[in-house]
């Protein structure tokens, strides 16, 4: 509806206020929705959708790697102590 209303109102700004009035969404939340629409299309510089749900994808999984090395060098210090003691019979 936008980009439709786009050549009559002659500015982004303009017609997202039109529009946003009409389906009572905010005009900023449009215009935010309307430039991400440029960006995923290659119009416009900037992070696809994609390409940021493929990051916060990859940050998750660094987290958990991150985590997992944690509780390996945990256990390697600990079995490294229970090596260093001496043994009784």
């Amino acid at each position: 509806m936008l980009a439709e209303a786009l050549p009559e109102r002659g500015s982004v700004h303009a017609a997202s206020k039109h529009v946003g009035g009409l389906l009572g969404i905010s005009p900023d939340t449009l215009r935010i929705w309307y430039r991400q629409t440029q960006i995923d299309a290659g119009s416009k510089p900037g992070v696809t959708t994609d390409m940021a749900a493929e990051n916060r994808r990859l940050q998750r999984e660094v987290d958990e790697l991150r985590k997992a090395n944690e509780v390996l060098k945990a256990a390697s210090i600990f079995f490294a102590k229970e090596l260093d003691q001496p043994r009784t019979k």
